[in-house]
């Protein structure tokens, strides 16, 4: 058995979900009503038998320390040895604070901490169940310096991911960090196993040289196959998505509604673990309609509720329509409102008679989302377009004449445009 320690890379501003990242950590949004998005990663280094674990964390890290706290959902909670520590960054000799500059700058900081002869590094953004004891015995049978866990995305989607180019034995032979025009589909998932010999060693040397981003995929690894480097690639054939941008969370959300759903979150033989909140049973009322639908504690449901996920406390009121959406916590629906195609965040009030989303005679785009800001209250009978988002905390006088940022259907970004997310009807 390998001696294994996992370091969590949970420091990124996910600037890609805009307003959802605004003022939480990426890893702490909720995700499929009841959970948080790093609570995959989290549960599957428990269900490995993996209980040694940092978090390596950075923006807006108070809510992620918050939420991980001793790690006891999770059974990471150690009294002797191992379990989880959150490693932000800290002062050094001279009272400087070096934040982290890059995904492999994160680890080079934090070298001190690892003890065992084998790092897995893992992402914090990804939505996957994964046992990564097959993923460690292929290391170790291939005798790797770094083995690099991969899988197919469809082509249009490639250049948004590192390329990695194969022989017949699963070597890596070329790697290609998010190319215009991507050589194939096989594209790195951001789950690495290194010998931590050599992870120590190669992180050293990049800390020296001024010109690098510090970035395992733009750096460390191309340098390594130019240095000659056993790198492998351990095919993964499961349901995985990179939930860092607004469409593929929405999706993501979506796909658990599936008649079929590709992530089982029914399976105990594979549980995800979360904290659960201290929160009544759901309420569904006398003519209230539900279809297809997730609902977690404390929602109150007199409505209509469509293929939709609702997170805790979220009420609809009587005579609302909610469908397709992703509605986060302590949402209010107010009577003759609906919400379609939409991702509220919490807190958000949505008054009577306002449209947020898209209207029947529009057609289904999965990047036809409109996203709407934390603690934000919509006017009563205003419409919030489809592919728009309101920016976090507009107030109930200033939403209709607030800037809002556009999602762009051609991209997975979130580019900027001055344009106004609530009008009259």
């Amino acid at each position: 058995m390998l001696d294994v320690q996992a370091m969590i890379l949970a420091g990124g501003g996910g600037t890609r979900l805009g307003v959802l990242a605004q003022k939480r950590a990426k890893p702490a949004l909720s995700f499929g009503g009841k959970y948080r998005i790093i609570d995959f990663v989290l549960s599957n280094c428990a269900n490995s038998g993996i209980y040694d674990v940092g978090i390596l964390t950075q923006y807006q890290s108070h809510s992620l320390n918050d939420y991980v706290r001793s790690g006891r959902p999770w059974d990471l909670e150690r009294k002797l040895s191992g379990g989880v520590t959150l490693l932000p960054p800290y002062l050094r000799g001279g009272g400087s604070l070096d934040w982290y500059r890059g995904t492999a700058d994160a680890i080079y900081q934090n070298l001190d901490f690892i003890e065992a002869d084998t790092v897995l590094v893992l992402s914090s953004d990804h939505v996957y169940k994964m046992d990564y004891a097959p993923l460690l015995r292929y290391h170790q049978e291939s005798q790797a310096d770094v083995t690099i866990c991969a899988t197919h995305v469809p082509l249009e989607k490639a250049s948004r991911f590192g390329i990695l180019v194969t022989d017949k034995r699963g070597r890596v032979t070329e790697f290609q960090e998010k190319p215009r025009q991507p050589r194939n589909t096989l594209v790195s998932m951001g789950i690495y196993v290194f010998r931590s010999d050599v992870l120590k060693r190669r992180l050293t040397q990049d800390a020296r040289l001024h010109d690098s981003s510090h970035d395992f995929g733009k750096d460390v690894l191309p340098r390594m196959l130019e240095l000659g480097h056993r790198l492998y690639a351990y095919p993964f054939q499961g349901y995985w998505v990179d939930v860092g941008t607004v469409p593929a969370y929405w999706k993501a959300n979506m796909d658990l509604l599936l008649p079929d759903p590709p992530l089982n979150l029914l399976d105990r033989r594979w549980s995800v673990h979360t904290r659960d909140e201290d929160r009544p049973p759901v309420n569904i009322c006398p003519g209230a309609t539900v279809f297809n639908s997730f609902l977690t504690n404390g929602c109150i449901i007199e409505g209509q509720v469509e293929n939709s996920v609702l997170s805790p406390g979220v009420h609809v009121r009587a005579g609302a329509l909610v469908r397709h959406s992703v509605i986060l916590n302590d949402c209010e629906i107010a009577p003759g409102a609906t919400v379609d195609r939409a991702i509220l965040d919490e807190n958000v009030v949505v008054g009577e008679g306002v449209c947020v989303g898209s209207s029947q005679d529009e057609p289904d785009l999965d990047n036809d989302i409109t996203l709407i800001g934390q603690d934000a209250h919509l006017l009563a009978d205003l419409r919030a377009d489809r592919n728009h988002v309101g920016r976090s905390d507009a107030t109930k006088d200033g939403f209709a004449t607030d800037l809002v940022q556009r999602i762009s259907s051609h991209s997975p970004g979130i580019a900027f445009e001055p344009v106004f997310a609530a009008q009259g009807r």
